[in-house]
């Protein structure tokens, strides 16, 4: 496929997902100003980060620490700038690596990730570290997530934000959930808006809700999200651009 191709394909698929976040944004009552699309770019050669930058993406998504730090350092050496997302389960010995290139890191789930973030925050980066803590919508602790109520402390929500907002380098920005699959979307973001409300009751400028996908966009964005995080919709499935 040519460049020319490839930038017109990303052109249609991004025009599209606009129009359904313009459509659902109007739906809920919404300025469609008030959701940020993140293009989850995975797998994806840095080449798409590049053009999507050129067609007016400012947000980016990784899942995977080597992919992310490679794939940011060949945008960077293009003189293309992007807002990096990390949204991928991260240990805490890849902290290092994730702060010096992530602006935003939307996967923390632990209060001891949440210390590896800042000590390593505090001492790379001149300025604060965009958080979003993850939310477990089910509560299932073998999955990524915080989870209100846990019975191991160091996952428990509350105690994760709380850790986040008062780290050295770090800035509590929101939260972050994937719709269990089991789950009807709609129940599933419903219940994350109620636990939304009560965190931003707490930290009033934590008001980043990172919600939705290819599949669910419509229901997150009905449930009070600010971003979403698009892939498929947005770069096709990866066998067909082979």
């Amino acid at each position: 496929m040519t460049v020319q191709a490839r930038r017109d394909l990303l052109a249609a698929s991004l025009d599209e997902v606009h129009q359904r976040i313009g459509r659902a944004c109007a739906a809920a009552g919404r300025d469609p100003g008030s959701v940020a699309l993140v293009a989850v770019t995975k797998t994806y050669p840095a080449s798409d980060v590049v053009l999507l930058a050129g067609l007016g993406v400012t947000d980016v998504g990784e899942n995977k620490d080597q992919e992310a730090a490679a794939k940011s350092a060949a945008v960077r050496a293009q003189d293309v700038e992007v807002r990096w997302h990390f949204v991928g389960q991260l240990q805490r010995n890849k902290a290092k690596s994730v702060v010096t290139y992530a602006d935003v890191v939307e996967s923390v789930d632990s209060t001891r990730l949440a210390g590896a973030l800042s000590t390593a925050a505090a001492r790379l980066r001149e300025r604060p570290l965009d958080v979003l803590v993850q939310v477990s919508i089910d509560g299932d602790p073998a999955r990524g997530g915080a989870i209100a109520g846990a019975a191991e402390a160091d996952r428990d929500l509350w105690r994760v934000a709380a850790a986040v907002n008062d780290a050295e380098g770090l800035r509590l920005g929101g939260v972050m959930a994937v719709a269990p699959l089991d789950w009807e979307p709609e129940r599933a973001f419903a219940d994350l808006a109620a636990l939304t409300a009560r965190l931003r009751s707490e930290y009033p400028g934590a008001t980043a809700v990172s919600a939705g996908m290819s599949g669910d966009l419509e229901q997150a964005v009905r449930h009070g999200a600010t971003h979403v995080r698009i892939g498929t919709s947005l770069l096709g499935m990866r066998n067909t651009l082979r």
